[in-house]
């Protein structure tokens, strides 16, 4: 109880409590959070499993409209599949890959920064230049390449296999450039503190320094461009699935749920591609008026 009483009187704490953004984006995003990994408990029919779905049931619209049905609360697809129970499932493989992603980007960007940064020299130079290099490209065309890549050098019985960890490293490699000059210039600035010239006067190694003494101290700006990075992850994983070279299809997620509808878009079933489509509005709404806020709240000269 005494640890909480200290969370919630921080500084932190009392800026969430006093910013209508931050509770929104919070409250949204547990909500939709909850929705996606509780998917097999709270989806009231599983859009997935052949033995459940009709056909007769297909291209039903929502509830509330005449034709609808009270068992499928927006609509079904042109499979019959129920469509909520499909947001549900889609969110949560969205989530995956854009964690996933996330998780990988940080990885690889955080330890090419600090060896940057701390290093200096040819070494600097030429990650540095890399990552130039790379952000030269728009982040859609790097994870484009190296999809494309990916799927020429597998078998074609292969592909629906390596889809999701060939996803989710196309995304990260498009992303860790961002990672890497936040935490070079970040430790370009610990490296020349006197706790860090004191570990070296003491004979400790490097490698401990950068990741014992260093990283601790950069991981601020890292945690909020995580945070940002998570929305733009799991935009480019729907472009990719919207483009048709993204998850497989039969375990769709919310790009791939989009470009379907938008088949039916200019039929009359105009559900089937607006509700995914909000589903995604509103899952990187709440997670970039969170990252907006942890900005904010993390950084000094703001407050």
């Amino acid at each position: 109880m005494n640890a909480f009483q200290r969370f919630w009187d921080s500084d932190i704490a009392w800026s969430w409590r006093h910013s209508p953004v931050a509770i929104f984006g919070t409250v949204m995003t547990i909500v939709l959070f909850i929705g996606a990994l509780g998917a097999p408990w709270l989806a009231p029919h599983n859009p997935f499993d052949l033995a459940s779905v009709d056909l007769m049931d297909a291209l039903l619209p929502p509830a509330w409209q005449s034709e609808g049905q009270l068992n499928y609360l927006l609509g079904t697809d042109s499979q019959g599949r129920d469509l909520f129970s499909a947001l549900l499932y889609g969110t949560r493989i969205s989530l995956l890959i854009g964690f996933a992603s996330v998780i990988l980007a940080m990885v690889v960007g955080i330890g090419l920064g600090l060896i940057a940064g701390y290093s200096g020299g040819r070494i600097d130079a030429f990650i540095m230049r890399v990552a130039d290099v790379q952000l030269s490209f728009p982040a859609i065309l790097i994870a484009l390449l190296i999809d494309g890549v990916a799927r020429a050098a597998v078998p074609q019985h292969l592909l629906d296999v390596i889809a999701f960890p060939v996803l989710v490293g196309a995304i990260a490699l498009a992303g860790w450039p961002q990672y890497a000059r936040t935490v070079r210039g970040s430790t370009l600035v610990e490296k020349n503190k006197e706790y860090v010239q004191a570990a070296k006067v003491i004979g400790v190694s490097g490698p401990r320094i950068m990741f014992h003494h260093v990283l601790p101290n950069v991981l601020g700006p890292v945690l909020v461009l995580a945070t940002v990075h998570l929305a733009t992850a799991i935009i480019t994983e729907a472009t990719l699935s919207f483009l048709g070279v993204g998850v497989p299809p039969t375990s769709p997620s919310l790009g791939t749920l989009i470009r379907v509808g938008n088949d039916f878009l200019f039929s009359g079933e105009w559900w089937i591609t607006i509700f995914p489509g909000l589903m995604l509005v509103l899952l990187v709404l709440s997670v970039n008026l969170l990252g907006d806020w942890l900005r904010d709240a993390l950084n000094p000269k703001l407050n």
